[in-house]
């Protein structure tokens, strides 16, 4: 067991893999977990595409969130390299937390879940986390806890809401005694491992996807193209954005260019607090039809570039 050198307490350190079907709200625990935003929350399902680390500490213990893209069926390559990620982020994890919508229950969806764990999880402890629990009637959750229980042998389940706080707490702390002992892997004040020019492009997505709602679902990515450290301690940032439909450009950079000024107004404003200094961020919009099959955006985005079945 590895001691702490700031005191005599025994630090704990280790992966849990937040998993569960598209928009049950994993996203919204792991920045509640970490206490600052590291992960794309929309409104929109299958949002999160690669998988994101963020870094909690409590105690003397560093919990590393692994928040994976839903599972669900997939149709495109797309959307197979996002389910292989996800599963792949919950075979590599010490933990295992399954994110279930208090008011949708025990769906198809879930239950698919749920029969592939069983062959995935090996020995890995599984604990059930119950969400937005503000939604339903308390004598519907103990119902919904049981039946689930049932179809699967959690170690423990926890009622909460990720959005309000409700319960987080005494998931996170439980997570802080189940990691295993060991040195920490990440620098104390680090909360997310990925680099910085990804979660830039990230927070662009975040921004273009709430702005256009349904018009363009999944058919965009962004990417930084070029990072430049100012002399004066700001970062100019060039981004991509990339469309695959001819139409979806003019959508993008909307009448007079004011969709995609207002998306790049809001991104920099969020990096510059990101980051805690100020950022150039200039926006390119351009067509490239097959990006979806493209094995380099994929890289970009974390994914295996994975064939059809």
């Amino acid at each position: 067991m590895t001691e702490d050198t700031t005191g005599d307490t025994a630090t704990r350190a280790g992966f849990v893999a937040l998993i569960g079907e598209p928009n049950a709200g994993k996203s919204t625990l792991l920045n509640r977990m970490v206490g600052a935003k590291v992960s794309i929350v929309t409104h929109k399902v299958q949002t999160t595409r690669a998988r994101i680390r963020g870094i909690a500490m409590h105690g003397a213990s560093q919990i590393v969130f692994v928040d994976t893209p839903g599972i669900f069926r997939p149709r495109r390559r797309l959307d197979r390299s996002m389910v292989a990620a996800a599963w792949g982020g919950a075979a590599d994890a010490d933990v295992i937390v399954l994110l279930v919508e208090a008011h949708r229950g025990l769906i198809d969806g879930v239950q698919a879940i749920l029969d592939s764990l069983r062959d995935k999880a090996g020995n890995t402890p599984v604990a059930l986390a119950i969400n937005k629990i503000d939604r339903v009637k308390a004598e519907d959750l103990l119902g919904l806890s049981q039946r689930l229980n049932e179809a699967f042998p959690f170690v423990r389940t926890f009622m909460i809401s990720a959005e309000k706080g409700y319960g987080t707490g005494d998931l996170l702390e439980w997570l802080a005694e189940t990691v295993p002992a060991g040195p920490w892997l990440y620098p104390e004040d680090q909360i997310a491992d990925l680099p910085m020019r990804m979660i830039a492009a990230e927070i662009t997505r975040e921004k273009l996807t709430l702005r256009l709602h349904e018009e363009i679902p999944y058919q965009l990515t962004v990417e930084t193209e070029r990072w430049e450290e100012k002399p004066d301690g700001s970062a100019r940032i060039d981004q991509i954005v990339y469309v695959s439909r001819p139409g979806h450009k003019g959508i993008v950079l909307g009448k007079g260019g004011e969709t995609i000024k207002a998306v790049g107004q809001q991104a920099r404003a969020e990096l510059m607090e990101f980051m805690g200094r100020p950022v150039h961020l200039f926006l390119q919009v351009k067509l490239r039809e097959n990006w979806l099959d493209e094995a380099e955006r994929y890289r970009e985005m974390g994914l295996d570039f994975r064939d059809g079945e």
